[in-house]
């Protein structure tokens, strides 16, 4: 569906763009943000954030419609790859955004009118896209856990707008950067996604770039020193990696922290709550 009725548009230009505005709802537009927030989500994610409030009959069907409209647009963008392979049906599709979601997402980057087209993203690499994945994952379980009560998230950020000016001329660079509150406490993150396709002296070498900056009084977000959270594939990684911080120097020991990918929400959860 295009501007003039036609079909779907192979480049997205201002009048299609202007088509969407003036058609686009509340939860289009909550997608969006989700999607532009995280770079790639996949359909049962995006269902887990967003269709949450309908009855569990109704939450598939209700997804499967919206998604689609979005992706005939040119909002939203359905990869080759899917999570879970063929079988797991349209909740395994990955979606990133499209040539209209993008300029959408970028409201005021361009002079009315520009007319020049805005070209889709490319198809990430499959370890980009479970890397991306993991921490789209992460994001939906703390707002399950915020809609369950038991915290709020007050901010996730992915890179590059995750990292930090070192002090020294470079960068500190999370994978992604979260603030969790409860009641009177607010705990600061910066989180390391580790695939462990990386070995341990590299990993060594990152996680000492986060001690060297707290060791020289440098403060991160909020004139405060997040705590480090390495999110590990598999138990004998979280040992191998726990083995390694027992080497590293104070403050490696409050600084920093590891647990399973799986778990990476509820830990954070648990360690608000102490």
């Amino acid at each position: 569906m295009t501007a003039g009725g036609g079909p779907r548009p192979q480049r997205v230009r201002v009048q299609h763009v202007e088509w969407i505005r003036d058609r686009i709802g509340q939860k289009d537009q909550e997608i969006l943000a989700t999607i532009g927030r995280l770079r790639l989500a996949t359909g049962q994610q995006l269902e887990r954030l967003h269709f949450a409030d309908l009855p569990s009959s109704h939450r598939s069907r209700s997804r499967r419609r919206v998604l689609r409209r979005l992706a005939d647009w040119r909002v939203l963008l359905p990869l080759e790859r899917r999570v879970g392979g063929a079988r797991a049906g349209s909740a395994g599709l990955v979606y990133a955004l499209d040539s209209a979601g993008l300029w959408l997402a970028n409201v005021g980057s361009r002079a009315a009118g520009d007319d020049a087209a805005v070209r889709r993203p490319g198809e990430p690499s499959r370890q980009l896209l479970a890397h991306t994945l993991g921490l789209s994952e992460l994001y939906t379980q703390l707002r399950e856990l915020e809609r369950g009560g038991e915290l709020r998230l007050v901010e996730f950020v992915t890179e590059p707008g995750c990292w930090w000016p070192n002090g020294i001329g470079s960068w500190i660079k999370p994978d992604a950067y979260a603030v969790v509150a409860a009641e009177t406490v607010t705990d600061h993150w910066w989180l390391e996604q580790d695939m462990a396709t990386e070995s341990l002296p590299t990993l060594r070498k990152k996680l000492t770039a986060y001690l060297d900056f707290v060791r020289r009084g440098q403060r991160g977000p909020g004139g405060v020193i997040p705590r480090v959270l390495v999110m590990v594939p598999s138990e004998a990684r979280q040992t191998a990696v726990e083995h390694l911080l027992t080497q590293l120097l104070e403050p490696a020991s409050k600084l920093l922290r590891v647990c399973v990918h799986e778990r990476a929400a509820a830990f954070i959860g648990e360690v608000l709550r102490e």
